[in-house]
């Protein structure tokens, strides 16, 4: 079977309302990219939790519907049109479009080829499960790229595990707040860590760690922050690692300490350099945090007796 991609370029105040109208038409699935990607004028949208963007869309934004090769594409821009009563201002008929034809490939082969083992630090590797581990006598995790953050490629990610490998926590216990995947988890795990628990606000998270911890024998207990507050109202713990945005690490910055022992080590991540010192001040009446390392504009701060 064959592909086409009808592209639709509209102010940003269109842009959602057509996206699901193409949906209802019978477009198989719909993406939205800035049209002036690549220009001066192109503008990055993004949020943090709590922070999320007023626009859901850009100044000018460009609809990708994708569609069957032998659909009638006139007709389903047509009847999304008049679904969302969009029409062109001068020509006063269906919004214009032009068509991408996708070539045939083998998609789940260049999705896998996009994603290699990565090394992390001296000994640590996460490898997709059709890779066989490099060293198989390293840290291994096998972990592959889906619904939750984190596969050890993002900047904020590595240097937490960096940290893990250098301050192992052998016979201590782990909080991981904002776990994700669950990758530092299950670091924290495979490096001798007691007990290890991991709390998400997403319950897709949660079932993605889970999923994770059980394929790599890791022994970790996961949960949602209202099920982890009634079962463990005050556990302290002697590292907590939370790998989450500015934002929301300022705001938690009482919770997150309350829950670490009085020599713990904690590990933050997800800050970029510029807000370094505006979460190490929020902190500041609790722990003393400083700049542990720097990767492509991101930190990790870490206690600074650590």
């Amino acid at each position: 079977m064959s592909w086409t991609e009808i592209v639709l370029e509209v102010p940003r105040q269109h842009a959602e309302l057509l996206s699901d109208a193409l949906m209802e038409a019978g477009a198989l699935s719909v993406s939205v990219e800035d049209a002036d990607e690549g220009t001066d004028a192109e503008r990055a949208l993004f949020g943090e939790p709590g922070m999320e963007p007023e626009q859901q869309a850009w100044e000018r934004s460009r609809v990708i519907a994708l569609a069957e090769s032998n659909e009638n594409h006139a007709a389903l821009v047509a009847a999304a049109c008049a679904s969302c009563e969009l029409t062109h201002p001068e020509k006063n008929h269906s919004w214009p479009f032009t068509l991408r034809e996708v070539a045939e490939q083998d998609w789940v082969r260049l999705t896998q080829s996009q994603f290699e083992p990565i090394h992390i630090g001296e000994r640590i590797w996460v490898v997709p499960s059709w890779h066989a581990a490099p060293d198989a006598n390293a840290l291994v995790l096998e972990l592959d790229p889906g619904l939750a953050f984190g596969t050890g490629s993002h900047p904020t990610t590595r240097l937490c595990m960096e940290w893990l490998e250098k301050h192992a926590p052998q016979s201590s216990t782990v909080l991981d707040y904002g776990c994700g995947s669950g990758i530092l988890a299950m670091v924290a795990d495979k490096l001798g860590a007691s007990s290890v628990h991991g709390v998400d606000i997403d319950p897709q998270a949660i079932e993605s760690a889970r999923y994770n911890a059980e394929r790599n024998a890791c022994t970790i207990d996961y949960f949602l922050p209202e099920d982890f507050g009634a079962l463990y109202p005050h556990q302290q713990y002697d590292y907590l690692l939370a790998n989450i945005l500015a934002s929301p690490l300022k705001l938690m910055a009482p919770m997150l300490c309350g829950r670490l022992k009085k020599q713990g080590k904690m590990v933050l991540s997800g800050v970029l350099a510029r807000q370094a010192e505006e979460v190490i001040h929020a902190y500041q009446p609790f722990i003393q945090l400083a700049v542990w390392a720097e990767h492509e504009g991101w930190v990790a701060l870490a206690s600074q007796s650590q």
